[in-house]
């Protein structure tokens, strides 16, 4: 079962798990190629997060009508695409991870409270909030050169959070569940070629720079691009940049992929 044309791709969120959020990069991304996407979240009972969300990107890749998929993660959702790729190497013909942790990232004293004690620690969390957005606000500056259009982003950005809030008790189950699986052995089972995608060092204040890279020594064969002037948004910030990149990447791809299909 193949498609002719671009190679369709799947557009897994971040920790936050709303594909809302991703909306202009989502966009642009549509302008090329067929895209699917969902937003992350865990049936009651489902013990295994990570084998649900496998099953959702199998669902999604039949939708699509296809065999074989692009498949990007987004931050947190780097770990899931990853995760997959190691899984489904039949399925997944190409691999994008933006701005995602390493498997073998540790959490900041901070990060560690809120994933043990997400709802102790509720009352604190306008405070986490704020500085969220302080650590995003330099990077807006950066990418977007005009304050009408800061403003429109920040108003548009800032409606999706709002319609689409994130729930931490949900995020630290499933940072619980990363922390206690060996992800890293994912790595060394991945066949897809891989890509890896950042912002700017100095403005991804959210998952070091670093950490991204280190997925250039965990899956073999791997490549790496920046995204300039942004950090850790910059796929909605500059959505037409970030999916220049992701095409960029799989181009070449593309046209083994129509032969084939033809």
């Amino acid at each position: 079962m193949t498609t002719a044309g671009p190679l369709p791709v799947v557009l897994l969120p971040g920790i936050q798990g709303h594909w809302e959020w991703m909306k202009p990069a989502l966009a642009a991304l549509r302008e090329t190629r067929d895209v699917r996407t969902f937003s992350l979240t865990v049936e009651d009972g489902q013990s295994d997060p990570f084998a649900q969300w496998v099953g959702e990107i199998d669902r999604a890749i039949d939708q699509l009508g296809t065999d074989r998929v692009v498949v990007v993660g987004v931050s947190f959702g780097g770990l899931v695409a990853m995760h997959y790729a190691a899984t489904r190497p039949e399925r997944t013909a190409a691999l994008v991870l933006v701005s995602a942790p390493s498997p073998r990232m540790t959490l900041g004293q901070s990060e560690a409270l809120l994933v043990t004690r997400p709802l102790t620690l509720l009352p604190l969390f306008p405070l986490f909030a704020w500085r969220a957005l302080a650590r995003l606000l330099p990077e807006v500056w950066t990418a977007i050169e005009t304050w009408p259009g800061r403003l429109r982003f920040l108003a548009s950005h800032g409606w999706q959070v709002v319609r689409h809030p994130m729930y931490p008790w949900k995020s630290a189950r499933w940072v619980r569940e990363w922390q206690a699986r060996d992800l890293a052995a994912d790595c060394a089972r991945i066949q897809a070629p891989t890509h890896i995608i950042t912002g700017d060092d100095h403005l991804d204040q959210v998952v070091p720079t670093s950490s991204t890279r280190d997925y250039l020594s965990l899956i073999p064969g791997s490549t790496a691009a920046v995204l300039t002037r942004t950090g850790h948004i910059g796929l909605v910030s500059k959505p037409a940049a970030f999916a220049a990149l992701v095409n960029e990447f799989i181009h070449g791809l593309d046209d083994s992929w129509s032969r084939r299909s033809a």
